[in-house]
């Protein structure tokens, strides 16, 4: 049986997180995952409804999801809002774990990632998303 994933993207760092998403796929190939899905949203804010909109679209029969991976990028920023936005989003993923009993891979780097963070942390956030998934299934 193929065991299908969604990845949600955000776009604010496009560049980034298209190496995050080819190296999140690669991972997922390695440990027998399939993404089947991929969706693009414009940050870290609407990953949890992107995520939701999947799980109710696969609940409908359409498509047998096992988990998803969320990949972005938090940055630090001159206000706390990063700071809010980022507890806020992990708080909903972490609530969607629960309410679906679906594994939820995390790789959102931050929040509070400086410039010089984002690069090396790019390719062991990606793949420990869906390591997460894999393990918790």
């Amino acid at each position: 049986m193929t065991k299908n994933i969604a990845i949600v993207c955000g776009s604010y760092h496009k560049n980034e997180i298209e190496l995050m998403l080819e190296l999140a796929t690669d991972q997922a190939a390695k440990e027998g995952l399939n993404v089947s899905e991929v969706v693009w949203v414009p940050g870290a804010m609407e990953v949890p409804l992107a995520l939701n909109r999947i799980i109710q679209k696969d609940q409908s029969g359409s498509n047998t999801i096992v988990g998803a991976a969320c990949l972005g990028i938090i940055e630090k920023g001159q206000t706390q809002h990063g700071l809010a936005m980022g507890q806020a989003v992990l708080k909903s993923i972490i609530d969607f774990q629960l309410s679906w009993n679906k594994p939820i891979g995390l790789g959102i780097i931050g929040p509070g990632a400086e410039p010089e963070h984002i690069e090396p942390r790019l390719e062991p956030h990606a793949r420990a998303a869906i390591s997460a998934i894999s393990s918790m299934l």
